[in-house]
């Protein structure tokens, strides 16, 4: 069963930078296309980058685009973002999962920007 476990978030002021990390265990790590979504309160969870399979490209929400860097290391299982530049409407649940039929959610990891 794939599981995914995020880690480093924090509070950071705006302006600020932080890098998520996600681990991925029970499948091939190069065989998936692998995102990081965010939940915020009361609302919908979004996604914010994707990573293609093999590394063969990323995609950014409108959001994400200039701030945000996904990366992966697939001898670590671990796909990677890099937030700059954060602002208050970044505040949110972070988490990651394939892109297509998503597995079980992990817990996420928290960022919250202060203004």
């Amino acid at each position: 069963e794939a599981q995914f476990v995020e880690s480093g978030g924090g509070s950071v002021q705006a302006g600020g930078s932080l890098l998520l990390s996600c681990v991925g265990s029970g499948f091939i790590f190069d065989d998936y296309n692998i995102g990081w979504f965010r939940q915020a309160p009361g609302k919908e969870r979004e996604g914010v980058a994707c990573i293609r399979s093999s590394n063969e490209g990323t995609y950014y929400a409108d959001s994400a685009k200039g701030r945000f860097t996904i990366s992966s290391d697939t001898a670590k299982n671990t796909v990677y973002l890099q937030m700059n530049s954060l602002k208050p409407e970044d505040t949110a649940v972070y988490y990651c999962n394939f892109i297509f039929s998503p597995a079980s959610w992990g817990q996420g990891t928290q960022v919250t920007v202060s203004s």
